[in-house]
């Protein structure tokens, strides 16, 4: 990994670390629907300019239909989760179960892409998938906002299928999206994303406007955490691979945590930090990061 990949990674994890604030902030004024439509249609309407005015318009008509599974997979659908999630789940603990997705991610490409599985990122799967099911069964004294009542089982299910589909969308990106610029897929993807939630945004847009904190909150979380972010995401993936990409969820959860304990004021409990770091040794050890050392080494 370039010193430049390094750099982009801490950039992407605070961004993206700060999306578990903003989403506390705009999910509950606007609903999960209508606060994914805005954050990606946001993004997109200052991504497309972009890539018009770069020439790159033609490569984004050319791919179109995989742009469109991958604004699905990687934008749609994770975001309204997530968002459904911080109803009921401090940003917090959201961002942990996010940081399962390099393993999700290993787990994909070992069944799709035939990735070689050692021993040792097998035994990190393992690790990583305990950590998860860990806080799954503690999530009624983790994390939980005043609010939860019969809710936090679907909302912890909601924090492990986004993950789920984020590492489907970086393997997919990666075969199939190999060599395209990173704006390209952050524009494209952005956009499809946009065309997918515009329906349901529609049929559950709140009947009072929201006041001017959550539509600030939206501005930042769609052009710093959505799509600035997502350019440095696809750049990641260019340059060093999905594998060293998908692990900006290491960093995540430290950014998320901070953020939501200085802003919002959200406590951070032992089986939280110890769930997080069982699913960061686990994908450390499921994405290569920590390789067994070598006799004589």
């Amino acid at each position: 990994m370039k010193r430049s990949d390094l750099r982009d990674l801490l950039v992407l994890a605070a961004m993206w670390g700060a999306s578990f604030l903003f989403m506390r902030i705009t999910a509950p004024a606007f609903g999960p629907w209508a606060m994914a439509a805005l954050r990606v249609t946001g993004a997109a309407l200052l991504l497309l300019p972009v890539v018009r005015w770069r020439g790159e318009w033609p490569m984004l008509v050319r791919h179109w239909r995989k742009l469109l599974v991958v604004g699905i997979a990687n934008s749609a659908l994770p975001f309204a989760l997530f968002g459904y999630a911080s109803l009921h789940l401090t940003g917090g603990l959201a961002s942990i179960f996010n940081a399962s997705t390099p393993l999700f991610g290993a787990l994909i490409a070992w069944a799709w892409l035939h990735d070689r599985l050692t021993p040792w990122r097998m035994a990190g799967l393992c690790i990583g998938f305990v950590g998860v099911g860990g806080l799954v069964l503690s999530r009624s004294t983790v994390g939980l906002t005043s609010d939860s009542t019969g809710s936090a089982t679907l909302a912890v299910a909601a924090c492990i299928a986004a993950p789920l589909m984020y590492g489907f969308a970086a393997n997919y990106a990666k075969r199939y999206l190999q060599g395209l610029p990173s704006m390209v897929v952050a524009a494209g993807s952005q956009a499809s994303a946009a065309l997918a939630l515009a329906m349901p945004a529609v049929l559950t847009w709140p009947a009072t406007l929201p006041g001017a904190t959550p539509w600030l909150a939206m501005l930042a979380l769609s052009a710093f955490s959505t799509a600035l972010a997502y350019v440095l995401y696809f750049r990641i993936i260019n340059s060093a691979g999905a594998p060293i990409a998908m692990t900006v969820t290491y960093l995540v959860p430290a950014f998320a945590v901070a953020w939501g304990a200085m802003f919002l004021g959200e406590t951070i409990t032992l089986p939280m930090l110890l769930g997080c770091g069982i699913i960061l040794l686990g994908t450390a050890l499921a994405t290569g990061l920590l390789p067994r050392r070598r006799s004589g080494a």
